[in-house]
């Protein structure tokens, strides 16, 4: 890859919000403006080597987009007057762009749109890392191990969506941010935890896909600053990542949190998600904050013994009250077992195991006959732990994951 090549690429992450927001803003066509921007950085791929790179390389590519957005409606034969507005000024420095406060809106309006509720959860993840994170479609294939006609159909099938049912680019009014903005941090919250632990593949962590949604939650902060929830986010992103160099080894093998050497986890990353903490808690943690409160217990804990678990389940109580989840209920049973011994954690889990008290909401996941074979093997029996370990065995998709618990069952006597 040659120095033009890798500028272009650079360039485009970082500014490739702004320019498809300010193309969507001119425009007002989100369809239009993603692909008159695709066109512009496919024609900067091939120019910027051979030519070299231009005095202001974000101002090329806005102009450029401009101008493929201008083709396209020409060609098309319609709206004179959008023609005209696109057109008017085209040739005028990008600074002219660069009102801040405008800036935010189209990036806000762009992440928004991205995570529209009449898009799939899948879509509004593809779209939202195309868009906004400025990752080309091959990326994303990579990302979650899926074809990559698969993900250039999501994307275009979420675009025909959005232009169906005639959603406006336009940033959020304060009402409809309040209620769209758990969406949104669920979309970046997804994006992390496929980075932080990998649903299947080769790979346990995929690190690119964590640091990518770690950048567009500080692209969210930066545009909406009085959030607390969205720094809850990052600072559980941030103290999750944290543990990201200890948690497997030279071979990508998985370690286990009272195994892992401490003094390899990102002291940069427990100090920033700290900070972002406290920036969560004006008026009381939100779900996002507590699960960060959690992790930051863990991050300033000297070892498994020394945590404070009393501290831990605490916060999964509160957790639990306020975004009720069975994995929530399954992660506060692990708490108590280090905090109170197996027995009553067991009981715990066979709670949330029970056909009718748990109406098997976990029967889709390895996680339960996971912890369920833990507890059993600490409390000495043996013949049910290995059912359970070989269930979670057989049920996990990540294969460092499935190599641990094979490891488990290997290792009972």
């Amino acid at each position: 890859m040659s120095d033009a090549t890798r500028a272009v690429e650079a360039i485009w992450r970082i500014e490739s919000a702004r320019i498809v927001g300010a193309l969507a803003r001119y425009t007002g066509d989100f369809g239009l403006a993603e692909d008159a921007a695709q066109e512009a950085l496919a024609e900067a791929l091939v120019s910027w080597p051979r030519d070299g790179q231009p005095a202001n390389p974000v101002g090329w590519l806005m102009t450029t987009a401009k101008r493929r957005a201008i083709d396209t409606i020409r060609r098309a034969g319609v709206q004179r007057e959008k023609y005209e507005a696109i057109a008017h000024d085209q040739d005028e420095a990008y600074a002219d762009d660069l009102d801040i406060e405008r800036i935010d809106d189209d990036v806000l309006a762009l992440m928004f749109i991205s995570c529209h509720p009449v898009l799939s959860k899948e879509a509004r993840v593809a779209l939202t890392l195309r868009v906004v994170g400025g990752l080309s479609s091959e990326e994303i294939a990579r990302a979650f191990l899926v074809p990559v006609p698969t993900i250039q159909a999501r994307i275009t099938r979420a675009k025909k969506t959005i232009a169906a049912a005639k959603v406006p680019f336009e940033a959020p009014s304060p009402e409809e941010r309040r209620q769209r903005l758990p969406g949104v941090l669920n979309v970046l919250y997804l994006i992390f935890t496929e980075g932080s632990t990998a649903t299947s593949g080769e790979d346990l962590i995929r690190t690119d896909l964590a640091r990518e949604a770690r950048r567009l939650t500080r692209v969210l902060i930066g545009a909406l600053p009085d959030e607390p929830e969205a720094y809850g986010l990052l600072a559980l992103m941030e103290l999750t990542a944290s543990r990201f160099p200890a948690r497997t080894d030279r071979n990508g093998d998985a370690i286990l949190l009272e195994n892992q050497d401490r003094t390899r986890w990102d002291r940069g990353a427990i100090r920033r998600g700290l900070a972002a903490l406290e920036q969560a808690t004006p008026r009381g943690l939100g779900p996002y904050g507590l699960q960060a409160a959690i992790a930051g217990t863990h991050a300033v804990a000297e070892s498994v013994a020394t945590t404070d678990w009393e501290r831990i389940i605490v916060l999964y109580e509160a957790l639990g009250r306020i975004a009720p989840n069975p994995i929530v209920d399954l992660n506060r049973a692990v708490a108590v077992a280090m905090a109170h011994g197996p027995m009553p954690a067991l009981e715990l889990v066979d709670r949330i195991a029970d056909p009718i008290t748990g109406a098997g909401r976990l029967d889709h996941t390895h996680l339960l006959p996971t912890v369920r074979g833990e507890l059993l093997r600490r409390l000495g029996r043996t013949v049910e732990a290995r059912e359970e370990l070989e269930r979670a065995a057989e049920m996990c998709t990540n294969e460092r994951e499935r190599a641990v618990l094979q490891q488990k069952v290997a290792d009972l006597p």
